[in-house]
């Protein structure tokens, strides 16, 4: 099959290989510009564009979608389907029709439940027991198409966002291989309007501990952000990022340290027991070693609520 593939990130890689093997005939990959990344915000080519150029595939980089020649150049192709994978910009009508057979895209949620920017992160934070990746056909509104194929898998005890993006982007690869393979055989599912659920973009406040919440919620909320934005409570001159921990009991008025050797904060029931933290400008340490080096005494508010 002919095929045109938009995506951008890491998260979109595994699927361009998996249909490049599959045999495939991709007619372009089509990926966002050029852009600073990194601490020296060196121009980096997002890794989507990386690996179609190492596969000696065609790659597009257009800064308009809407206008200019990339309408008439996707039209051009004469292309059975598109498949989209976290491309981060919404299709026009004009290009939802170009391919023969539309455009499916492969969403790391079940829809209807996580349509959005961050349906990982969503998925966490609100404790759902599973979650997977689906394939849907592409319509004008946002993550609202007919689903073709759902494949689910349960969200594991203290996995974070980074693990979860790592699973479900080798599953969204077989989700889209699957899909393509058999895209005549699949009946189109409408989502239930019902049950839909949103899940917008993250962004650094987010990471933010409140301690005047229950433990559990507090782990979710930090399991969600690592890597990024990380969860963090205000300390000196900076952010004190909390890589692992994991609710435990304990009282305590919420914020407090409750325990040194483990380091324990006390959450509004329950507590956090901090096994690794990262101070400002600071390699990560265990979090006993941390309350000793920064000289944490019992009954002291770390970051407030």
């Amino acid at each position: 099959m002919k095929l045109v593939f938009f995506g951008t990130p890491e998260f979109a890689v595994p699927a361009l290989d998996a249909l490049h093997a599959a045999g495939h005939a991709l007619a372009l990959v089509v990926a966002q510009p050029d852009a600073p990344a990194g601490r020296g915000q060196a121009v980096r080519s997002p890794a989507v564009a990386e690996r179609a150029r190492a596969l000696g595939l065609p790659v597009a980089q257009p800064r308009a979608i809407k206008t200019g020649d990339f309408p008439a150049q996707l039209e051009g192709l004469g292309a059975d389907l598109a498949v989209v994978i976290a491309y981060g910009r919404i299709l026009t009508p004009r290009l939802l029709r170009a391919p023969h057979h539309g455009c499916i895209n492969v969403h790391a949620s079940l829809l209807p439940r996580w349509r959005g920017a961050a349906p990982i992160q969503w998925a966490i934070l609100a404790g759902d027991a599973e979650t997977g990746v689906c394939t849907q056909q592409m319509e004008e509104g946002l993550d609202t198409g007919p689903v073709l194929l759902s494949l689910p898998t349960a969200i594991a005890p203290g996995e974070t966002a980074g693990a979860l993006h790592d699973r479900l982007s080798a599953l969204a690869a077989v989700a889209a291989v699957d899909t393509v393979a058999r895209l005549s055989q699949l009946p189109p599912r409408p989502q239930d309007e019902t049950y839909a659920t949103w899940a917008p973009k993250i962004d650094r406040e987010m990471g933010r501990v409140r301690w005047n919440r229950p433990a559990d919620a507090v782990e979710r909320r930090i399991r969600a952000m690592t890597p990024w934005p990380g969860g963090w409570v205000p300390w000196n001159e900076g952010p004190l990022r909390i890589e692992h921990c994991r609710a435990v009991d304990g009282l305590g008025s919420p914020g407090t340290v409750i325990s040194l050797d483990p380091l324990r904060v006390a959450c509004e029931s329950g507590a956090l027991e901090l096994a690794s933290v990262r101070a400002p400008g600071r390699k990560t340490v265990r979090g006993a070693e941390f309350a000793k080096s920064a000289r944490l005494t019992i009954g002291l508010d770390l970051g407030g609520s």
